[in-house]
């Protein structure tokens, strides 16, 4: 089901460097800061000229029937009428390719250290956030801190908890979720980061990973580092009373084989990051911008037929 939370967009939204029919899926991990990211896109939207809607899954399922899959596919890629585009939603990546749609959408996400996700969420299940702090939590009342959980090997506090980024990039294949912590669904993981991914950031860097979408694809981000940085959504959604676990508590979790897979996972993703950067941006004026074209065309034949040579340059 897709909820049709969308952004106005005027007639003349068209450039060239702005496909109409640019979609992006920002397939988003929970307790990451994809909140805050997506509120960012819901301030620029209208500004910028595009559409961004939230996909609800029914029970919060992380993955989807086959059926569903294909009519997800369907909707997002033939849904014109509200392209451009930014969908997100609580979702394991998923090859398109597999359903003959007529154009793939751009896949973003953002990563976090593994147990800074488990200690977000524990805390979350007790206090909630700011982003919502009239609802109650399904363990409201638990004063329990994480390493009282973790002393007494509390179901909230289980290493099973951090099972999540590996399969969320690994997909909808069985042997992404189960079992737990195997080296398969990593290395799949990996390989989809690698080669499916436009972009992927870490929370730790969200300020950087902002700047990044703003360089690359500027049509639908214009703005969005000046939002980020003075906005009042920059940091929209923080976690009540959460507190940083003991040393003895982090070196218990890290004994666990799911947290060696996702710490592997999230390094991966962190190095892949600080490349894209640094090739990427450069700092000037006390802000991360885009190098610029560093590359022309020359050598164009045949030459133009009014027997002028073309002008070398760039496009």
């Amino acid at each position: 089901m897709v909820k049709n939370d969308t952004c106005p967009r005027s007639d003349d939204r068209c450039s060239a460097a702005f496909p109409a029919d640019l979609i992006v899926l920002y397939n988003r991990v929970p307790k990451t800061g994809s909140t805050s990211f997506t509120g960012l896109a819901y301030d620029l939207c209208s500004r910028n000229k595009f559409n961004v809607l939230h996909l609800n899954t029914s029970k919060n399922a992380h993955v989807l029937s086959l059926a569903d899959q294909m009519r997800f596919a369907q909707n997002i890629t033939r849904w014109t009428e509200k392209h451009p585009a930014l969908f997100h939603g609580h979702l394991a990546w998923f090859d398109l390719t597999a359903f003959g749609v007529p154009r793939l959408p751009v896949y973003i996400n953002i990563v976090r250290d593994p147990i800074d996700r488990l200690v977000s969420y524990y805390y979350f299940l007790r206090y909630g956030d700011d982003f919502r702090p009239y609802l109650s939590r399904r363990r409201q009342g638990d004063c329990k801190s994480m390493d009282e959980c973790v002393t007494e090997q509390g179901k909230d506090c289980d290493p099973m908890n951090m099972w999540l980024q590996v399969p969320f990039f690994c997909g909808h294949a069985a042997a992404c979720w189960e079992p737990p912590g195997n080296l398969w669904a990593l290395e799949q993981a990996k390989l989809n980061l690698a080669n499916k991914y436009f972009l992927v950031g870490v929370t730790e860097e969200m300020e950087d990973f902002v700047a990044l979408l703003e360089a690359t694809l500027p049509s639908m981000f214009r703005g969005a580092s000046d939002l980020y940085l003075h906005g009042e959504k920059s940091h929209l959604r923080k976690t009540f009373n959460k507190t940083t676990p003991l040393p003895a508590t982090t070196e218990a979790l890290r004994r666990s084989p799911i947290y060696k897979a996702e710490a592997e996972f999230y390094q991966f993703a962190f190095d892949q990051f600080q490349v894209l950067k640094k090739r990427t941006l450069m700092l000037k004026a006390d802000r991360l911008m885009d190098r610029g074209q560093q590359y022309f065309f020359e050598k164009i034949r045949p030459r133009s037929r009014d027997g002028k040579p073309p002008v070398k340059g760039r496009p």
